[in-house]
């Protein structure tokens, strides 16, 4: 690991003074900015990413998107400095109190060294700690006087493998279960793409003759949907989840929790008589699973393996009609409304459907608008793998960075495929540092900032919460072009669709990031 993401303090300088000239070092100017980049890079190259955060205050800043890397099962490893060792036993300035309870429950493991000596072998579990299932953050605290320290001996290195190959005896109880349904489904995750598992999915899919939803938030897209056997993502509450699955007598979830709810909408987990099987590498996921017979695996090996041990049957034709918001847990406020907003502002239905007409071959989306999702995946259907990403853990904040860490992997790994991040005014506030990286990398992203003047989601949930009266929902008087040049990103306003599509066109044949806000109607999306 030669690339590093960070934002350096007093207490970390000593890990990177004589920094060498082959390795590179991503200073983002906060450090959810760096954490988030970070993760968004090591998706985007496969590999394990390093981040270096100053000490105890670094990492609480950092802690939001640290949440969203471990529930995206992002492989980083974090380091934050640590006072001297001779001075611990008073808490300095700038100590790290408790340095390893600091980052729990949300990383795979914490450790500050017990000697100096042991540093180079603490980096090296850590490293195996983070790439094994399943994938993870992990932390160091490393005091500042440690790197002075004679090793002795030798720095060892060794591998590890990161795969958990299924019981094959229960995989083939799992099959024939599959194999004498009626009415199968199968229910992807995020782990499919995360393991470059379309192919299996789809082999699977097409033996067993089978609907395929995406499992509910799913925060990759686990399968083609423009595949004439995909009928769109699970909602995201129990009741309404059942309904959707009505009419299936066997489902299985490969790559995913048994099932990311929220809001609560009461109902039964499961319509009556339907068998749930469920795989997946995290034995966490397994166990707190509220129904269903788990096996634990890595969700791309079990469903190659399951392609050979399921029977293909000629099954009778089922009509499940595919949702016209496919992957997105709600759908769309106005699904057939006309063109044009109110007043001659475009609803974001408008301006989705405007980018879907300039969009680039393999462009990859990055989002986080949470109001406007239903409109956003109806008009940008996922064809390609490892072309969507957005956040698993529903905070925000972590998605405009982790769209600058994807697209520095795309030029690090030579796909150089073009970036698309698409965000609420409300989302934009949380990480906007994350420009400044994106202007000094020279990368040419283009960021859409959908500017409603609102929480637009929250509205919602004061809808279905029955909760009138909320303050802090609106939020006006926010000058997003000035804020994107101050850190020097081309930036202007536009609301004119025509001109949005060439200016976006424009940018994706620059050289560095252009932000355009685009002013759009107010509107509150169902959540149900």
């Amino acid at each position: 690991m030669t690339t590093f993401f960070g934002n350096p303090g007093s207490t970390e300088e000593t890990f990177l003074k004589d920094f060498p000239a082959d390795f590179t070092y991503h200073l983002a100017l906060q450090e959810a900015s760096a954490i988030a980049i970070a993760d968004g890079y090591a998706q985007a190259t496969g590999k394990p990413a390093i981040v270096n955060v100053h000490t105890a205050a670094g990492l609480g800043n950092a802690m939001g998107n640290l949440i969203t890397a471990f529930l995206n099962k992002t492989p980083l490893i974090v380091t934050a400095g640590q006072q001297t060792r001779e001075m611990l036993l008073m808490e300095p300035w700038l100590t790290n109190v408790d340095a390893t309870m600091l980052p729990r429950p949300w990383v795979k493991w914490a450790y500050e060294p017990a000697r100096p000596e042991d540093v180079p072998a603490a980096l090296m579990r850590a490293y195996a700690t983070a790439v094994q299932a399943p994938a993870g953050p992990v932390f160091l605290s490393l005091p500042l006087d440690d790197w002075d320290k004679p090793l002795s001996g030798e720095a060892l290195l060794r591998t590890v493998g990161h795969r958990v190959a299924p019981d094959m005896e229960r995989l083939k109880s799992f099959a024939d279960i599959l194999s004498a349904a009626s009415a199968p489904a199968l229910i992807f995750g995020a782990a499919i793409d995360r393991g470059n598992g379309w192919p299996a999915a789809v082999a699977l899919a097409e033996k067993l003759g089978a609907a395929v939803y995406a499992a509910p938030a799913s925060e990759r897209t686990p399968f083609p949907e423009d595949h004439p056997l995909y009928v769109g993502g699970l909602p995201f509450a129990i009741g309404p989840l059942a309904d959707r699955l009505k009419g299936h007598d066997v489902a299985i979830v490969i790559g995913a929790p048994v099932f990311r709810y929220y809001p609560y909408v009461a109902g039964g987990y499961l319509p009556a008589g339907l068998t749930l099987l469920h795989i997946s590498d995290d034995p966490a996921e397994t166990s707190r699973a509220p129904v269903g017979d788990s096996l634990v695996a890595d969700a791309v090996l079990a469903t190659a393996a399951l392609v050979d041990l399921v029977e293909k049957k000629e099954r009778p034709a089922r009509t499940i009609a595919p949702l016209a918001q496919r992957m997105a847990p709600h759908p769309a406020r106005h699904p057939d409304a006309a063109p044009g907003g109110k007043d001659g502002v475009p609803m974001a239905a408008d301006v989705f459907a405007a980018l879907a007409e300039i969009r680039p071959d393999h462009a990859v989306l990055v989002e986080e608008t949470p109001s406007n999702l239903a409109d956003l995946h109806r008009w940008w259907p996922i064809t390609e793998p490892a072309s969507f990403f957005t956040f698993a853990s529903g905070g925000l904040g972590w998605s405009l960075p982790a769209s600058v860490g994807i697209a520095l992997g795309e030029r690090d790994t030579g796909r150089k495929r073009p970036v698309l991040m698409i965000v609420g005014d409300g989302s934009f506030q949380y990480s906007l540092q994350a420009l400044w990286t994106a202007v000094q990398n020279d990368l040419p992203m283009v960021f859409i900032v959908l500017r409603n003047g609102e929480y637009g989601i929250l509205k919602s949930f004061a809808v279905l919460e029955e909760t009138p009266g909320v303050p802090g929902l609106d939020i006006p008087g926010i000058d997003i072009v000035s804020l994107a040049r101050g850190y020097g990103c081309d930036a202007e306003r536009i609301s004119d669709l025509e001109a949005l599509k060439a200016r976006v066109t424009a940018g994706f044949a620059g050289n560095r990031p252009v932000v355009i806000e685009v002013p759009i109607s107010p509107d509150i999306p169902p959540l149900i």
